[in-house]
């Protein structure tokens, strides 16, 4: 592995392209906060897949692009002298510090659940107005469930057991049942999502990450399908429930 000063080398590395591509790239200079943003979710979410494939090399180049928007965002600012690198990175340890009594004081916390905790009374102690406040609005509806899960378990809101979580989810799924409004039932079937996402926090599991999981099973599976169909002489969308079924029990043990 590098060394500390290889890798502050590789970084500064980074900060002369950024200079000289600002400088004398055209398609550099144009950029801006906000045509970079949607560049940058691309980014996150490009970074995610690698990481949900467990593919080292990939997750690398994707860290890679990331860095480049960091410090990208942080070279625009420095040019209206607002912010350069150093102020976000100094901000980033100053917060860290902060937020880390245990480590960088006296408090004590031994545990993650003590740790979470501290961490949202300091949040509350600096200003905030809810635990939830730092929860992005644009996140992804699946995203945001875990965050606000998360969020107030750090202040104690949290069910004692797995047997209570999943006592809230039948109770959600009969009031589904039982809503004939179509607006409350849309409201009733959130809830069951809500609660689904909190059991798998509870016991350990990303839903998101579960999700996406069982999407790529899905689109594989179904590839396959339409590659039996294909051998078979079969057209998509012309064989009956009935074929497809079998089809499908094939591509699982293909």
């Amino acid at each position: 592995m590098n060394t500390r000063k290889d890798q502050l080398e590789a970084f500064n590395r980074l900060l002369d392209i950024m200079d000289e591509l600002r400088e004398k790239c055209p398609w550099d200079r144009k950029q801006n906060n906000e045509t970079l943003r949607t560049l940058s979710i691309e980014e996150i979410y490009e970074l995610s897949d690698a990481i949900i494939e467990n593919d080292s090399d990939e997750i690398k180049k994707e860290l890679g692009d990331v860095f480049l928007h960091l410090v990208f965002y942080s070279k625009i600012a420095s040019e209206k002298s607002q912010f350069d690198v150093a102020d976000v990175l100094n901000s980033i340890c100053d917060k860290l510090i902060h937020r880390h009594p245990h480590i960088y004081g006296d408090t004590k916390a031994d545990t993650e659940e003590k740790v979470l905790q501290n961490w949202e009374k300091l949040k509350l102690k600096e200003g905030n107005k809810s635990v939830l406040s730092g929860v992005p609005t644009s996140l992804p509806a699946m995203v945001k469930a875990f965050r606000i899960q998360d969020k107030v378990k750090g202040v104690g809101f949290e069910f004692e057991n797995t047997d209570q979580v999943f006592d809230k989810i039948q109770e959600e799924i009969i009031e589904f049942k039982n809503e004939e409004n179509p607006i409350d039932r849309e409201m009733e079937f959130g809830d069951i999502l809500f609660s689904l996402i909190n059991y798998g926090r509870f016991v350990g599991i990303n839903s998101e990450d579960a999700l996406e999981k069982s999407n790529k099973k899905f689109i594989s599976r179904f590839q396959i399908l339409e590659e039996l169909a294909v051998e078979k002489g079969l057209i998509m969308g012309e064989m009956t429930i009935s074929q497809l079924e079998d089809l499908w029990n094939l591509a699982k043990i293909r």
